[in-house]
C-alpha cells in the first residue's frame, strides 16, 4: 500500500503526515509535488495541514488549482481514499470534494490547543474506534469554522456525513460542532484537527494513530 501526501508551497505538516505512515506504520510514502500530473501510483492521497499559497484569497482557495488537484479529483472519483487534514480539508472543501466552507474562528483568533472529539461513525476509516468515543486530538487554525446553508447541513446530517464532533466545548464556532466529515461515498474525509501529531505516545498521546491504522486496514481489504 502506497501513500502520497501532497506538498504544497507553504504546506508544514507534510513530514509529521509522511512520519507517521512511512516510519509508524512502515508503509510506503512518497512526497508529492503540488505541480505533479501523475498520481497513479498511489492508493492514499493525504492533503496535510498548513498554509498552501500563504492562505492568500482564502484559505485553499489557490491550491485548489494547482495541476496535482485535478489527479486528486480523479483519484477520488475512482473510489480511491483521500485525507484532507486542517489545511487539507479547507483545499478539499475548495475543489468540491466535500460539503461546506471553513471561515474565520469564531472569535477570529488563531487556536493552538488539544479538544476533545467524539467519534460519530465506524464504519468508514474509523473501524479501530468505538461509536460515541471521545478521544483527544491537537487543534491549529485561525480558520476551522465548519460552515454551509441550512439545507446543506440537513443533507450531511441525514446522510450520515459528520464523522468527528468537537466534544463540550466548541473551539471555533463549527456549525452543529462539526470537526470532519466525509463525501457521500466515504473514500474523501476532510477534518480540523491533526491526527498525525497524535500518533506517537512520546508526544503524548497516541489516539491519531487509530485514524491511520483503520485506513491501512480499510485499504487493506479491498486490496
Amino acid at each position: 500500500m502506497k501513500f502520497g501526501v501532497v506538498v504544497f508551497p507553504g504546506s508544514n505538516c507534510d513530514r509529521d503526515v509522511a512520519y507517521v505512515t512511512r516510519d509508524l506504520l512502515g508503509q510506503p510514502t512518497r512526497m508529492v509535488w503540488h505541480q505533479e500530473t501523475d498520481i497513479a501510483d498511489l492508493d492514499v492521497v493525504i492533503i496535510p495541514g498548513g498554509f498552501s499559497y500563504g492562505d492568500y484569497l482564502r484559505c485553499g482557495a489557490i491550491a485548489r488549482f494547482s495541476p496535482v488537484m485535478q489527479q486528486v479529483v480523479e483519484h477520488a472519483q475512482k473510489g480511491k481514499f483521500v485525507l484532507g487534514i486542517c489545511n487539507g480539508f479547507q483545499v478539499l472543501t475548495e475543489a468540491g470534494l466535500l460539503p461546506g466552507v471553513l471561515t474565520r474562528n469564531r472569535d477570529l483568533h488563531f487556536i493552538c490547543d488539544r479538544v476533545l472529539l467524539k467519534v460519530e461513525r465506524t464504519n468508514l476509516w474509523t473501524q479501530a474506534y468505538t461509536t460515541g468515543e471521545v478521544i483527544t486530538l491537537p487543534i491549529a487554525h485561525g480558520e476551522g469554522r465548519f460552515y454551509a446553508d441550512k439545507a446543506t447541513l440537513a443533507k450531511i446530517e441525514d446522510n450520515g456525513q459528520v464523522i468527528f464532533r468537537y466534544e463540550g466545548e466548541n473551539p471555533n464556532g463549527s456549525l452543529n460542532n462539526i470537526a470532519g466529515i466525509s463525501d457521500r461515498r466515504g473514500n474523501v474525509l476532510g477534518m480540523m484537527p491533526h491526527p498525525e501529531r497524535a500518533s506517537d505516545a512520546m508526544l503524548g498521546g497516541s489516539d491519531g494513530l487509530r485514524l491511520f491504522q483503520g485506513l491501512l486496514e480499510k485499504v487493506g481489504a479491498l486490496a
